[in-house]
């Protein structure tokens, strides 16, 4: 009788370790993988990448990591991003000694968790969304593709329409009459469907 055949091993990739970084009485943070000299703004892309990291005193060996996270936001408070409202922070800093204080960090974590969740959620449902009707996945020119249609569909409809000041006086203005109307919708209908077919061809070559 033949040997069950046993399924290969599931092997998930290892998660990557975090980087260590050195912070020297210089304030120069040290990158002891890429062994470089890196700056706040670098750290501020890690995270951004996805990248975890921790961050050492040189003299003492102490965890300072938090300490520099809030260095980073200051820093990119201060370039005018604010993205913490002054009531927020009034409130936060209320907490510093209070009886809550030890259950705001925790609070903050599952908020901000639950945040992200909803927010890939929404980037995934929009992507799905959007890639099956526009398969090019480019949202700027979805945008841009859109914005014409509109300012085309718009200028369809007769009442809103103005005449060309280079039109001489009496000349049949278009969309002047059922008829010529029904024309201009139907023209244009077959217009954006050659607009959206040329895109999708162009999405698949």
């Amino acid at each position: 009788m033949a040997d069950p055949v046993q399924a290969p091993p599931d092997h998930k990739p290892a998660q990557a370790l975090p980087v260590v970084v050195k912070k020297y009485a210089n304030r120069r943070l040290y990158n002891t993988e890429s062994s470089s000299y890196i700056t706040l703004d670098n750290l501020a892309e890690m995270v951004r990448n996805g990248r975890d990291f921790v961050v050492y005193d040189a003299k003492t060996g102490d965890d300072i990591t938090r300490g520099v996270l809030t260095q980073i936001i200051v820093e990119e408070e201060g370039k005018g991003q604010n993205l913490l409202p002054t009531e927020f922070l009034r409130q936060l800093i209320g907490f510093y000694g209070g009886s809550m204080q030890g259950l705001v960090p925790q609070y903050l974590e599952q908020a901000m968790a639950a945040f992200s969740d909803q927010q890939e959620q929404m980037r995934s449902a929009m992507q799905k969304t959007m890639g099956s009707i526009f398969p090019f996945g480019n949202m700027e020119e979805v945008g841009r593709q859109n914005m014409a249609m509109m300012e085309r569909a718009f200028s369809m409809f007769a009442p809103f329409h103005r005449p060309d000041e280079n039109t001489p006086p009496g000349a049949p203005q278009p969309g002047a009459g059922a008829a010529s109307e029904a024309e201009l919708l139907r023209r244009e209908n077959q217009r954006l469907r050659a607009e959206l077919a040329a895109a999708q061809a162009k999405s698949r070559g």
